[in-house]
């Protein structure tokens, strides 16, 4: 453990001295988060110092972190608090915290991250996708796959933490993080050239044809690795996700999940019970879009490929729950959380009476509690409609605490 320490700090220390001419980074970083003696526990994280404590100015998020976040900084996603945790709560809960100005959550969540889901290491691998009760009764990682949408939001999350925290450790481990990303998660696609895959393993089917996730690739935050990373990879990550989402959705609505063949281009997914269908993964398509900057290179593109949905939304109400994308037959409302999710897109697409309808229908039916996912989608729509927060047209982060 001694020596994984010290190969740590010494990655740190490299990198943070390449960051030195930067004006914005110049304090000194505080010690890295030690690795955990042992195996995980639930309470695993380093104790934030008092200076670092800044005061939350966020209510949603301080009502989230209350429902979700125990005190090492696991974020539970199951009803009631009580349910095992994935790499993806964990970067939201960056993203939040960074928003809120809580970084004393920020580095309880962070350290909790990356000694149970990293072994005690994020400069060494990827999190785990995900952590819970196995059958033994212990706690521990029972899938070790990463999921790419979380790896690019704490890179995102830690490199927006660095620049407007002034913390160049957090930059560091941003850099080290994505470099790992572009490794071990992305893959040359014929036709669509460098891509996101969903994990590092499990997303490519033969040599020819590979299950992609649209919602995995928030354009913001591709357009902010393409303009902050060294690799030029990250340019053509940014187009093909452009490129993903348009393609995947023919007729306005966007899918779970899709396959893209080499020689057919983009097919109806075959996989899992969301055959066809966009519903809990694809909401996320629409909230990501509706945030870009209207500056932002391509977004108008992706906002008319994406209209149908609004046009949906206008006509009946509700966002759907789930719907097919090509026959536009859908299951019926959707939860609170999906119309949260809704208002940034609608804003978007100018659709102002049925913005009105959604934060209307927020008011009479509020967002579930102890829905975790659906709590994550209203802090992400509902804290970027009151401007809590907003994203630049190169994807960078402004916060109403620095205004």
């Amino acid at each position: 453990m001694a020596d994984l320490s010290l190969r740590r700090n010494m990655l740190y220390a490299g990198l943070c001295s390449l960051l030195l001419p930067l004006p914005s980074l110049a304090a000194q970083a505080p010690a890295s988060v030690p690795p955990p003696s042992g195996k995980p526990t639930d309470t695993t994280a380093k104790t934030p110092s008092p200076a670092a404590a800044n005061t939350p100015i966020w209510p949603a998020w301080e009502s989230f972190r209350t429902q979700f976040m125990n005190e090492g900084g696991r974020i539970l996603s199951g009803a009631e608090g009580t349910g095992q945790t994935y790499s993806e709560a964990q970067a939201y809960a960056l993203f939040f915290a960074l928003v809120a100005n809580d970084r004393a959550s920020f580095e309880k969540i962070l350290a909790w991250t990356e000694n149970n889901l990293c072994a005690g290491d994020m400069t060494t691998r990827l999190p785990a996708w995900l952590w819970g009760k196995r059958p033994d009764g212990t706690w521990d990682v029972m899938d070790s796959n990463p999921a790419s949408d979380a790896d690019i939001w704490i890179a995102y999350a830690l490199g927006e933490a660095g620049r407007l925290w002034n913390e160049r450790r957090y930059r560091a481990l941003s850099t080290l993080l994505a470099a790992r990303i572009l490794r071990e998660e992305t893959a040359d696609l014929p036709g669509l050239g460098r891509s996101l895959l969903p994990a590092p393993k499990g997303f490519t089917q033969g040599d020819q044809r590979w299950r992609l996730n649209p919602s995995y690739m928030p354009l913001q935050v591709m357009e902010w690795l393409a303009r902050t990373q060294p690799q030029p990879e990250w340019r053509a990550l940014a187009n093909s996700s452009r490129n993903i989402i348009i393609g995947a959705s023919p007729k306005g609505f966007t899918p779970d999940w899709t396959l893209y063949d080499a020689q057919q281009g983009f097919l109806q997914d075959t996989e899992g019970a969301e055959k066809g269908q966009g519903g809990y993964n694809a909401i996320r398509v629409y909230l990501w879009a509706g945030m870009v900057h209207p500056d932002a290179p391509d977004r108008q593109s992706v906002l008319d490929a994406l209209a149908p949905m609004a046009r949906f939304v206008r006509q009946h109400g509700y966002p759907p729950e789930t719907i097919d994308i090509l026959s536009g037959k859908h299951s019926g409302a959707a939860a609170s959380g999906f119309s949260a999710a809704m208002l940034p897109f609608l804003r978007a697409t100018q659709e102002s009476t049925a913005l009105q309808e959604q934060r209307t229908r927020l008011q009479a039916r509020p967002v579930r509690k102890n829905a975790y996912y659906e709590q994550a989608l209203a802090l992400f729509g509902m804290g970027w409609d009151d401007n809590f927060y907003q994203f630049t047209a190169s994807g960078q982060l402004q916060v109403r605490w620095q205004r």
